[in-house]
């Protein structure tokens, strides 16, 4: 069965060195990497055991010329991209990267939101569902988290956009309010306001893994940098945020 709309069905990195962050997340987050074999471009696919988690591709200098940075970019699944496009311009969104459809994958296309924070959307080419968002997965992402410029903004754009709720929140003082982003009353998400304290404004994903532990000792001994944690988290898991080699920042959860 497909993926529904506004499911986060697949994760992109956009770096300046596909082959030294092959070799970093490899090592810290345990995913296999190989090339796509995609024609004309070096894009990698990476692995949590069988299931394909995400992407890593060089970033277009076209994008670093208007003022792109390297990123992770989560897709959110739509029911027609065209339309999805149409409706989210119409709401303020921005359109960085026009509908493109990809021989046995799909069509996508890129945008921003009202704060200018890019988000890929996604029809895929088949009904075989996306388990790249599984909260409790080992090397799958656990958690897909907004720091946003205009939080009420953010919350009412997405909503009407994905058909996303806004559901339990958190007051955690200094950082302000954290609501958790809901579809049919199960979390997958939070969104909190962007801040000195928070992180500036964007999307970031929280990757599993084993031991946060091990993964912090991995992070540094590559060449990364934490910045935030370990910090444990309603549940009982650990999360840090951390910068890799090629300056992007990342996120990992586990025990």
């Amino acid at each position: 069965m497909r993926n529904r709309h506004g499911d986060f069905i697949w994760y992109e990195l956009l770096t300046t060195d596909v082959d030294k962050a092959q070799a970093f997340y490899s090592a810290v987050v345990g995913w296999e990497i190989v090339n796509s074999e995609m024609p004309g471009m070096d894009y990698r696919l990476a692995f949590a055991g069988e299931s394909p988690i995400g992407g890593l591709m060089r970033i277009p200098q076209e994008a670093i010329d208007a003022g792109g940075k390297p990123i992770w970019a989560g897709y959110i699944a739509v029911d027609d991209v065209d339309a999805s496009i149409e409706k989210i311009v119409a709401s303020g969104g921005q359109l960085l990267m026009p509908a493109t459809q990809i021989p046995e994958v799909g069509r996508i296309a890129m945008l921003t939101d009202l704060d200018g924070i890019p988000f890929y959307i996604m029809r895929g080419a088949t009904d075989e569902p996306s388990d790249a968002y599984a909260a409790n997965k080992v090397g799958h992402c656990g958690w897909n988290e907004l720091a946003a410029k205009d939080m009420s903004g953010a919350m009412k754009f997405y909503s009407e956009q994905f058909d996303w709720t806004m559901g339990f929140e958190m007051d955690m003082g200094p950082m302000g309010i954290y609501k958790f982003i809901e579809r049919d009353e199960q979390g997958f998400g939070g969104i909190m306001q962007a801040s000195d304290e928070s992180g500036p404004p964007l999307w970031s994903f929280y990757f599993r893994v084993p031991s946060i532990e091990d993964a912090v000792e991995k992070v540094q001994a590559l060449g990364g940098k934490v910045v935030h944690g370990p910090a444990e988290v309603p549940g009982g898991d650990l999360i840090i945020n951390a910068i890799d080699p090629q300056g992007v920042l990342f996120s990992l959860v586990g025990k």
